[in-house]
């Protein structure tokens, strides 16, 4: 009996129908054998850049703070809290320290844990934006994107710092790809998942997501593939979903009942509106005749906030190398108000005025604990740096000003503050957008290559007008937005340049023309600071040159047919191209990779980063030349340092060790190396980015941190701070409830005299810790809404002996601890 066969049901046959398992090292179908081992190697690159030293990564004072107190409880998690007793919220909405907080449930509280997730973020930007660029403009332009991305300058600080930037750059990214996406097919759901991801950045930046938005419809409404009047109605829906993702906190926080979540930092009313549209949106444009004053949140003018509410005169500094305000908070220059240090160096012996030498510590041994190199020691000591050197908030080349100085205003953009960090192809971007508009202006209206070019066109040109117009008050981590389209144009450019030179005639012209502007403009920002790699600017101009006289010899006929071959001969032009564009920018990236450099903390990497990240780039005197491995505080006299006096590396009192900016410190003692008027625990130590922050507490603090637990006799807070940054120090090494006052500025009320004595009358609070001022957020116990509550404490509440608590009288000058009865 012969045997039948049964055929295989074609569902069944997995031979030709069940996808084919390939190695992810191998590129999928339809695309170049090269793309994936590429992408994967520029990965790498840039996970090298983004993870090296991460086990050396320094808290983000405030934030970190933060992340603290919401791994401690969950109500903090949920609305940003930044002390663990909720007290008060960040000034910011909490999203973009979301994955922070998971990562340090996860792994513990550590630096590294938080700066973990942004790192990752990082990396997927990356793969994010070679899908995108991919869909759009093929594996080649993906390729060049993505390394061009990598080695931005900025984006290679952004990412290894616990700022909002990160999350906020993927999240727009995600936006990106999905509009690209939907535009290609019209479909309403990817668009309305394109809406999704920019309400989820809108957590992370708020006000500053929805700049993205005309860059999604364009793209839209120009290429899907459908009736106008349903691509509107598309744009409609998804920007409805939009809408209601990004107010999802806003109005989570407005519903709550103020009993029972914190106050909201940054308003005067309690409100999350104000918050976000008044403190964080308004107030970044009063350039521009905008003001926040009707909307119930702090503004620019009280407290100085914002980076940049200085009211007072100028005055030039030449040891700063700029022009700088006169007894400014926070202003970017050496301060001449009281207590300020010369620019000769001279110590400042004031308490409480000022920055102050070395409060605490009375020996040139105590100060010059720090063993940076020579300017990171005549900081300790000190000393000015030396002619052309500068302090973190030194005027930058042509006035680029520290945070809240010279913003630079519409040229901003284009100063040694910011180009350096972000801008090295933006000849690049622009000659490119420009000839892919020109040459494309006859194709269909649903080119998608066009298309693409407008979308990620407009999103430069708006973020770019955003920040000319607004303040980024030194910022450099903000510039991640402006950094991400320039890499799409520059990558896709390139390649649209090289099929023109192919293709012969008057278009042929545009490659060499980009490539000559483009490394010009590199050796231009590379020459400002010419002791950083001094063989920068000579290789990156040879290269140039080098690229251009291939480039032409191609287009010789003479030549070209002869020897290699015109092909060949471009080819290699082109190779040398790259390397003319991409030399500088790299060799800044690059820079994360040397401990002399490091990470300012403010995205700010290369010679910026050496002092600080908030100085405009070279100083006035001396054009680019960079400091030593000095620290960020610089010592008392450091010109245009913040607030002087802590030791090489350190900020201000607090944790016993400190490195910051390449240079190394130890701490001195409780109120050494404070900012100007700051009180005893000052930014809470030397390991920080924004401020410091160690986790362990000085001596001084942890005597106090044991009396008031020891006699807390059941109350809420163990003791309440005139400042967010006196409480620091104690939230960030033990997560407990101390409670900070006014806010992020100073200026805001919470709580209010009424409230205060609320607390004290039911035992909830019982020890308020004074200084002689307040402390870094607003001017604490000098002006604002705490000035009242200083005044009552101090007639009414009785001073705490400091023998009790194991001080004595000399070393707790500068704070003092008050026990206020029922």
């Amino acid at each position: 009996m012969a045997t039948s066969v049964l055929p295989i049901a074609p569902e069944l046959n997995t031979s030709s129908n069940w996808p084919i398992r390939r190695a992810p090292w191998r590129s999928p179908e339809g695309q170049p054998a090269y793309a994936r081992p590429a992408l994967l190697g520029i990965a790498a690159v840039a996970g090298l850049l983004y993870f090296w030293g991460i086990g050396q990564s320094t808290y983000h004072s405030f934030y970190a703070d933060a992340v603290r107190s919401m791994t401690e409880s969950w109500k903090a998690f949920v609305f940003g809290s930044y002390d663990p007793a909720n007290t008060i919220t960040l000034d910011k909405l909490p999203g973009f320290l979301w994955p922070q907080a998971v990562s340090a449930r996860i792994f513990g509280f550590h630096p590294w844990a938080l700066t973990l997730p942004q790192a990752i973020e990082g990396v997927l930007s990356v793969l994010v934006l070679y899908r995108a660029v991919r869909r759009w403009a093929g594996a080649n332009a993906a390729l060049l994107a993505a390394a061009a991305f990598a080695l931005t300058p900025v984006l290679a600080g952004l990412f290894r710092t616990a700022v909002e930037d990160p999350l906020f750059t993927l999240l727009l990214l995600l936006a990106a790809d999905a509009a690209q996406r939907a535009a290609a097919t019209a479909r309403l759901r990817t668009l309305l998942l394109a809406g999704v991801w920019v309400g989820l950045s809108f957590q992370a930046k708020m006000l500053e997501s929805w700049a993205v938005l005309p860059a999604l419809a364009a793209v839209y409404l120009i290429a899907a593939p459908t009736r106008l009047r349903r691509r509107l109605a598309h744009i409609g829906l998804a920007g409805l979903v939009t809408l209601v993702v990004s107010a999802s906190w806003v109005l989570l926080a407005t519903v709550t009942p103020a009993q029972d979540r914190p106050y909201i930092d940054g308003t005067t009313n309690n409100s999350a509106f104000s918050m976000v549209v008044g403190y964080n949106f308004l107030n970044r444009f009063t350039s521009v005749g905008l003001n926040a004053g009707e909307t119930g949140s702090v503004t620019s003018g009280q407290g100085g906030i914002m980076w940049g509410g200085n009211t007072t005169a100028d005055t030039t500094d030449p040891a700063a190398g700029g022009t700088h305000k006169a007894g400014s908070t926070r202003s970017g220059g050496a301060a001449t108000g009281a207590g300020a240090a010369s620019g000769a160096g001279q110590q400042n012996a004031g308490t409480g005025q000022g920055a102050t030498a070395a409060q605490g510590a009375s020996t040139a041994q105590n100060a010059a604990a720090g063993q940076g190199t020579a300017a990171g020691q005549n900081a300790a000591a000190g000393q000015a740096p030396a002619a052309g050197q500068q302090g973190p908030g030194g005027g930058g080349h042509k006035g680029g000003g520290g945070p809240g100085g010279s913003d630079g205003g519409w040229t901003k953009m284009f100063g040694s503050q910011f180009a350096p960090q972000t801008g090295w192809l933006y000849p690049l971007a622009a000659i490119a957008l420009l000839c892919a508009l020109a040459w494309r202006r006859r194709e269909p209206r649903g080119d998608t290559l066009r298309a693409g070019y407008v979308m990620w066109g407009t999103w430069l040109a708006t973020f770019f007008l955003v920040f000319s117009a607004g303040s980024v008050g030194g910022h450099s981590y903000y510039m991640g937005v402006i950094a991400t389209p320039l890499a799409a144009l520059s990558g896709a450019g390139i390649v649209l340049l090289w099929q023109a030179f192919k293709a012969g005639g008057r278009r042929a012209w545009a490659l060499p023309v980009a490539v000559a502007a483009t490394a010009g403009w590199a050796a231009y920002l590379a020459h400002l600071y010419p002791t950083f790699l001094p063989w920068l600017t000579p290789a990156t101009l040879a290269l140039g040159v080098l690229a251009l006289a291939l480039l032409g010899l191609a287009r010789s006929t003479r030549f070209g047919e002869r020897r290699l071959g015109r092909l060949r001969i471009a080819t290699v032009g082109l190779i040398a191209s790259l390397f003319a564009m991409l030399l500088a920018p790299g060799a800044w990236a690059a820079s994360v990779l040397d401990s002399k450099y490091g990470n300012s903390g403010m995205g700010t990497v290369g010679p910026q980063a050496a002092h600080g990240g908030f100085g405009g780039g070279a100083a006035g005197g001396a054009k680019g030349r960079t400091p030593g491995r000095g620290g960020q505080g610089g010592g008392a006299g450091t010109a245009g340092a913040w607030g002087g006096g802590g030791t090489a590396g350190a900020w201000g009192g607090g944790a016993a060790t400190g490195r910051s900016g390449g240079g190394r410190g130890t701490q001195a003692g409780g109120a050494a190396g404070q900012f100007p008027g700051m009180a005893g625990g000052g930014m809470g130590g030397g390991m920080g980015q924004f401020g410091g922050g160690g986790t362990s507490l000085t001596k001084a603090q942890q005597q106090i941190l044991d009396y008031t637990e020891a006699h807390a006799d059941g109350a809420r807070y163990l003791f309440a701070t005139t400042s967010w940054s006196a409480s620091s120090p104690y939230i960030l090494a033990t997560g407990k409830e101390v409670m900070p006052m006014g806010g992020f500025t100073g200026q805001v009320p919470s709580p209010s005299l009424a409230q205060f004595q609320q607390l004290v009358s039911s035992g909830q609070l019982r020890y308020v810790l004074l200084g002689s001022t307040g402390g870094f957020g607003g001017r604490g116990g000098s002006s604002g809404p705490t000035t009242a509550i200083t005044t009552w404490v101090r007639s009414t509440c009785a001073p705490v002996a400091p023998g009790d608590y194991g001080q004595s009288v000399s070393n707790a000058g500068a704070q003092l601890l008050y026990l206020c009865s029922r």
